[in-house]
């Protein structure tokens, strides 16, 4: 391996195609795309402080480092990229890139982070900013605290523990989804999705779970969420009480309460749906007559995403 340490490294490709690279304790200053198309490349202590550094680079780690905000769009197109306690303050990271690891990561500014990658792997990270994710497949993450809407729209073959999301509009378009022992707020939670599981969670969503094919909820309890299910085929065992349910498709909801059953004969089938719930089921009832019983405020219930 050839030594780098100690530098400040300026200039447009100041390492353009560097391979078997032991960089340490070294700035990469003004300068776009520094190790571009770079090959087996190890940076401990090093600042990236200007545009694209990583593009089509392989076989990659980086440890106790920081990417600048103007590092933006750093790494595309990568392959084998593995990043351990450092800070990403830059936007757009991560594109079209396939066998991506993060460990004890930041990323305060992460719009549009993750974008089209494949075999991703994030532990311990947390990151602010919408989209995160997009149409990405092969993701598995632990630990996980985001702060941003409209998170992995679109993605396939998704693993989730131990997170926390805050994110409106989260896994539309999915296929594929498992996730474990993790907090999400955010409305309209997976709209346009098939597959979808979660064991031991806790779920606020107003209108969430709907137009869902085959979800699968165990253990779980969902918070001030209303209007759930609709359009969905479901499996759903929730540990207390759920505010209404809308339309559900077809298959079983148990609960402890529900609070509202809305039941349009003209568009699904009351009775393909079992409803369970302790003490006396709640009698169905049209839209029309939830809108009379609950007066004003249910209109901004009814709104739809956008």
């Amino acid at each position: 391996m050839e030594k780098i340490s100690n530098e400040v490294l300026t200039g447009e490709r100041a390492l353009f195609h560097g391979k078997d690279l032991d960089i340490d304790s070294t700035i990469f200053a003004d300068g776009e795309s520094p190790l571009k198309h770079g090959e087996n490349i190890n940076a401990v202590n090093t600042m990236f402080k200007w545009k694209y550094p990583l593009w089509y680079a392989k076989d990659v780690k980086v440890k106790d480092s920081t990417f600048f905000e103007m590092a933006r769009s750093g790494i595309w197109y990568g392959e084998n990229i593995n990043i351990e306690d450092t800070m990403i303050e830059a936007p757009k990271e991560f594109r079209r890139c396939d066998g991506v690891n993060l460990k004890n990561v930041s990323i305060p500014n992460a719009n549009e982070t993750f974008w089209m990658c494949k075999n991703i792997r994030l532990e311990n990270v947390v990151a602010k900013g919408a989209y995160f994710g997009l149409n990405s497949e092969n993701v598995y993450l632990d630990g996980l605290n985001l702060y941003g809407n409209y998170c992995f729209d679109g993605g396939k073959n998704i693993e989730v523990h131990n997170c926390r999301l805050l994110s409106k509009d989260s896994f539309w378009n999915t296929e594929d989804v498992v996730i474990y022992d993790s907090f999400i707020v955010g409305e309209y939670f997976g709209w346009n999705s098939k597959n979808i599981t979660l064991i031991n969670c806790t779920v606020e969503s107003l209108q969430g779970f709907c137009y869902i094919e085959n979800l699968v909820m165990k253990n779980c309890k969902l918070v001030n969420t209303a209007l759930a299910f609709e359009y969905s085929t479901v499996d759903v065992e929730i540990t207390g009480k759920i505010d209404s349910v809308f339309n559900p498709k077809g298959g079983t909801i148990k609960a402890k309460e529900i609070g509202t059953l809305i039941m349009d004969g003209d568009n699904i089938n009351p009775d393909d749906t079992k409803i369970i719930v302790e003490g006396e089921a709640p009698k169905p009832v049209t839209l029309a007559e939830v809108e009379l019983i609950s007066g004003e405020g249910r209109e901004t219930e009814l709104r739809r995403r956008g």
